[in-house]
């Protein structure tokens, strides 16, 4: 009977255990598609590199994708959680200038 005990609250503790990561992922803030091109030669300028190199789009988190679209981060979230999350730059902010600067170096390693 002890043993049947210990079997089911691993069971147990395992179901609940798999359960946690899905719920932290749905509250993690998601990826928003921004349009960078209205700024690109502005990020261009700031972080040293050819315009050409600056991609049309990039996909950052919704919180700078709402400051440099001027959207409410809470809108945003939504449609990131829904997959149509996208929206167009309107300004050059450094933490915008940084992700992009961050994916070039990614791209030419």
């Amino acid at each position: 009977m002890k043993n049947i005990r210990i079997v089911l609250t691993a069971i147990g503790s395992a179901a609940i255990f798999s359960m946690a990561p899905a719920a932290i992922a749905e509250e993690s803030p998601g990826l928003v598609n921004v349009d960078i091109s209205n700024v690109a030669n502005l990020i261009a300028e700031r972080i040293n590199v050819e315009a050409a190199q600056i991609p049309k789009t990039v996909q950052i988190p919704v919180n700078v994708a709402a400051e440099v679209c001027s959207v409410a981060a809470n809108v945003l979230g939504e449609r990131a959680r829904t997959g149509s999350g996208s929206c167009t730059a309107e300004l050059a902010t450094n933490d915008l200038n940084q992700i992009v600067r961050r994916q070039l170096e990614g791209i030419s390693r």
